[in-house]
């Protein structure tokens, strides 16, 4: 009988080693993008970056339930000297806007509104 369960072991073992490493891949290469924006900073042409975010139907879900109450389709424009200040000073306006009563759930919200806003504005710089 125990002969039975080697091969699934077999197969399962690898499937969540390889699951991890994808997880701990994925994430530390958000870690580095996030790293590569705070040292773009403003240049001497640039002075200001600024960024838009609205509490759009796909933002909200980016964000999920970590934004309490936000107003839906309302946008605001900020600028600051990096695209990661523009965008978190953007998200804590809007999306973030109230405070839950868990610390870590406003903490959560910034970041992923911030990661969400930065990969759309890297993807409208490529385009």
């Amino acid at each position: 009988m125990v002969e039975v369960w080697w091969p699934l072991l077999g197969a399962v073992i690898p499937a969540i080693v390889s699951g991890q490493a994808w997880r701990i891949r994925k994430r530390r290469a958000e870690e580095q993008r996030l790293k590569s924006v705070r040292g773009r900073e403003k240049s001497s042409e640039e002075i200001f970056v600024c960024e838009r975010v609205c509490t759009s139907k796909r933002m909200l879900k980016k964000v999920g339930s970590f934004s309490k109450d936000p107003t839906p389709d309302t946008c605001v424009t900020v600028c600051g000297v990096s695209q990661l200040d523009a965008c978190a000073d953007a998200c804590a306006r809007t999306v973030c806007v109230n405070q839950h009563q868990v610390p870590n759930w406003n903490d959560i919200c910034l970041r992923r509104c911030q990661s969400e806003c930065l990969r759309l504005s890297n993807s409208s710089d490529a385009s």
